[in-house]
């Protein structure tokens, strides 16, 4: 028996919405499948605006690029500006402000949480700090009214990554409705799948234009596609230096990108939006059946706990004793248990970084313990009970 750490969940209403798009729009471009997709999106989140992209790590490119819009005056992110993340995640969330220019600042992580240790806030802080950047991981939220607080107080922009928590929720409201903005994948591995695909949102209309702008090619044009003159002034702007006049269409105001998300993959996310409330049951479900049954290995694993509003991504495990992990995931892997690790496990240490500019406010010696130490099996929807109990058996198996 295999037991896949992630996959989808998908079966006919995804491929009857998905070929009524290739039927009726080609599927290749935007269509009506998109704005029916955010709708569904804003109304399950709770959100005023939602715009769809490509990918996940394009919502996050998308999000912190907004920022850097000099139409945000003296709030805007500049190059050399400090951003406080954290080291202990996937390099997506930390890419965008190394490629524009800005320095991140890392802070570590607790345990069993992986998430940020937020006592490390203030000795992160400088006066170069412009962003909070942070990550819900493995569907956990961070201690979000830390974070929101200490934004507030020193009057930095919040960035949510909630790429592995959609569904999560912090005092009856959901993640990514604390933050400035927040972000969204669909990949096949997350809590809803459109194959590739992505999303901002936000309650900040201003911020959302800024978003729609640097996903589709940095025009300063507005009108969704298929519709003009929203403005009821396309020939009347002078921007830039370009004649009075010119079409509105096609002034870009913005060092833009093309990252939409295509029809035929919103029209899979409409039909995903509606199991989402099921697969959020089982996924909880699944993480509770590993978090009982594994219970009686606490002395040899840092077990996670089910938090009140969490919708988990994964199941994480540190092992307790050093140089155990590998040989426990190879042992996993000989029985068909697929494992993750933690992604990056130390960003810091990955190749790509060598000869960056970066900081840390402490020793990230918790984020060092999880590259070493900590692994993830999956409680995805897909996964029956005989899977979880083989995953299990497993595990024990190498204990014993």
């Amino acid at each position: 028996m295999r037991v896949p750490v992630t996959g989808k969940v998908v079966g006919t209403p995804e491929r009857g919405l998905m070929m009524d798009s290739i039927l009726h729009n080609c599927g290749d471009s935007y269509g009506p499948y998109v704005p029916m997709f955010e709708k569904a999106l804003a109304d399950f989140i709770g959100t005023k605006h939602v715009i769809t992209c490509n990918s996940g790590s394009s919502a996050l490119l998308l999000a912190f690029m907004a920022l850097t819009s000099e139409k945000l005056g003296d709030k805007r992110i500049k190059p050399g500006d400090e951003v406080i993340t954290v080291a202990a995640g996937f390099p997506s969330t930390i890419n965008p402000i190394l490629l524009a220019g800005c320095v991140p600042v890392f802070v570590d992580v607790t345990i069993p949480e992986y998430n940020i240790n937020v006592n490390q806030l203030e000795m992160a802080r400088s006066d170069k700090c412009k962003v909070v950047v942070i990550a819900h991981t493995l569907g956990r939220p961070f201690n979000i009214a830390a974070v929101r607080d200490f934004c507030t107080a020193h009057n930095l922009w919040l960035i949510e990554d909630c790429c592995d928590a959609l569904g999560s929720m912090v005092d009856g409201r959901h993640v990514g409705l604390y933050g400035d903005l927040a972000t969204l994948s669909f990949y096949p591995a997350h809590h809803i799948t459109t194959g590739e695909g992505g999303a901002v949102f936000t309650n900040s209309g201003r911020l959302r234009v800024l978003v729609e702008a640097f996903r589709d090619w940095g025009r300063d044009c507005f009108c969704v596609p298929g519709r003009d003159n929203t403005c009821k002034k396309r020939f009347d702007w002078q921007l830039g230096n370009l004649p009075r006049g010119y079409d509105h269409k096609y002034i870009y105001s913005e060092l833009g990108f093309n990252l939409k998300l295509t029809d035929v993959a919103a029209a899979c996310g409409v039909a995903q939006m509606e199991r989402l409330p099921d697969f959020i049951v089982r996924r909880v479900l699944a993480f509770d059946y590993l978090r009982h049954h594994l219970g009686s290995l606490s002395q040899h694993l840092h077990l996670p706990e089910l938090d009140a509003g969490m919708v988990p991504f994964g199941f994480p495990l540190t092992c307790k004793m050093a140089d155990v992990r590998n040989a426990l995931i190879r042992h996993l892997q000989n029985c068909e248990v697929d494992t993750r690790l933690l992604f990056g496990g130390n960003l810091t240490k990955q190749p790509y970084m060598v000869n960056r500019n970066w900081r840390s406010a402490a020793p990230l010696l918790n984020t060092n313990l999880i590259m070493q130490d900590t692994f993830w099996i999956g409680c995805w929807p897909g996964l029956t009970e005989e899977m979880l109990a083989h995953s299990v058996a497993s595990i024990k198996e190498f204990f014993a």
